[in-house]
C-alpha cells in the first residue's frame, strides 16, 4: 500500500484528490492537513466522503508527513517549495499541484508569481507531470510538478501539430474557457453566484500565469520558442475547460490521422471522429481529454477543440495518474470512472 498525505485538503482540488484516492485499492490515506480546520472530520466538511474517508484534518505542525510514501500538495502557490526539500530528504515522493516547480526559468517564475523561490535547485530536478509527453521521466521521479488546467488542455491540443512540424509555431492562438471552480474554493466577489451566473467574460488578456507554462511546454516539444496568444475566459459553470486552438498550416496533412496516431495508446486522450464538437459535460468528473480537429473550409487554418474537467485531468486526476506511474501501477487505477451526465 502507498501511504499518502495531502497538504491542503479543504479546497476543490483537495476534495477531488480525496474522492479519487478513497477508491484507490493501493492507497492508504495517512494524513490530510488544514491549519484552519484541524480536528474537523473530513466527512463533516465534505458529506460526499462519508463512509469513504474517516480521518480528521490535522494541523500541519502535527502532521507526520515524513512517514508517508508520497505527499500531494493541493495548496496555494508558494507553500510546497517551503516543505519539499525536507520531505525528499526523508525519502518521501512529492507531487505539487500548484505552480512551484513547473517553470524552469526561475526569474520568469518569480516575475509571474511575485515571490522569491525558496528552492530553485529542486526546480531543475522536478519532472513536469504531463504523462503524454514525460511518462518515462515521471516513472523515475521523486518530485513531479503537476500541470495546470489550462496548460493541460492547450498542450494536448497543440502537441501533435508541433511534433509533426505542420503548423507555423510563431502565431499560435489559444482561446480557452473555464468553469468557476478553477478559481479555487474561496470567497471572492467574481465567484459569487450573482456575479458569475448568466455572465461570460475574458480575463488576464494582458498576461495570465499559465502563459509561461504553456509556452515552455510547447517550446520543449518544438525544440525552439513558440509565439502564443492565450486568452482565458470565465464561464457560468462549475467544472470544465474548453480550449479552442488555432494554428496556420505549413503543409497538407491528414489531420485526423495525425491526432489518432499520436494518441492511439494514451488511455486518457480521446480523439473524436472527424467533424465532432466535444462538450465539457462529456468529461465531467473524469480524467479524460476529448479532442476534435477541424480544417474549416479546407483552408490553411487548423482548429483544435480540447475539453477537460479542470479539477480532474486538469488537476487531481492527473496527479493520481502521475502517482500511478511513479509507483509502477497501471495508470487507470481509480481513474477509469465514466463521466457524469447530465
Amino acid at each position: 500500500m502507498i501511504k499518502v498525505g495531502i497538504v491542503g485538503g479543504t479546497g476543490y482540488t483537495g476534495v477531488e484528490l480525496l474522492r479519487l484516492l478513497a477508491a484507490h485499492p493501493q492507497v492508504e490515506l495517512q494524513v490530510i492537513t488544514s491549519r484552519a480546520d484541524a480536528g474537523t472530520l473530513v466527512s463533516q466538511m465534505f458529506p460526499s466522503l462519508r463512509g469513504y474517508v474517516d480521518l480528521p484534518f490535522t494541523h500541519p505542525d502535527e502532521a507526520r508527513l515524513e512517514q508517508c510514501d508520497l505527499v500531494f500538495f493541493a495548496t496555494p502557490n508558494g507553500i510546497a517549495m517551503q516543505q519539499t526539500r525536507a520531505l525528499l530528504d526523508a525519502g518521501v515522493k512529492v507531487i505539487d499541484l500548484a505552480a512551484d516547480f513547473r517553470i524552469k526559468d526561475i526569474a520568469e517564475w518569480e516575475k509571474w508569481y511575485g515571490m522569491t523561490h525558496a528552492c530553485p535547485d529542486l526546480v531543475a530536478e522536478a519532472v513536469y507531470g504531463l504523462p503524454e509527453v514525460n511518462r518515462a521521466q515521471i516513472a523515475q521521479a521523486r518530485l513531479v510538478a503537476n500541470p495546470g488546467c489550462y496548460p493541460t488542455a492547450v498542450q494536448l491540443g497543440f502537441i501533435p501539430l508541433l511534433e509533426a512540424g505542420v503548423i507555423e509555431p510563431g502565431s499560435l492562438i489559444a482561446d480557452a474557457k473555464s468553469g468557476v471552480s478553477g478559481a479555487g474554493r474561496k470567497a471572492e466577489i467574481p465567484a459569487l453566484f450573482s456575479e458569475a451566473s448568466d455572465n461570460f467574460k475574458a480575463y488576464g488578456v494582458a498576461g495570465h500565469r499559465h502563459l509561461p507554462e504553456i509556452r515552455q511546454g510547447l517550446a520543449r516539444v518544438k525544440s525552439s520558442p513558440v509565439g502564443l496568444t492565450f486568452v482565458p475566459h470565465l464561464t457560468p459553470m462549475i467544472r470544465g475547460i474548453h480550449a479552442t486552438l488555432y494554428g496556420r498550416l505549413t503543409r497538407d496533412v491528414d489531420l485526423q490521422a495525425l491526432f489518432e496516431q499520436r494518441y492511439a495508446h494514451e488511455p486518457f486522450v480521446d480523439v473524436m471522429p472527424a467533424g465532432s464538437h466535444p462538450e465539457t459535460r462529456s468529461v465531467r468528473g473524469a480524467n479524460r481529454c476529448r479532442i476534435a480537429v477541424h480544417r474549416p473550409q479546407g483552408g490553411d487554418t487548423v482548429v483544435v477543440l480540447s475539453v477537460i474537467d479542470n479539477l480532474v485531468k486538469g488537476a487531481a486526476g492527473q496527479a493520481v495518474q502521475n502517482m500511478n506511474i511513479m509507483f509502477g501501477l497501471p495508470e487507470s487505477i481509480a481513474l477509469d470512472n465514466v463521466p457524469l451526465l447530465p
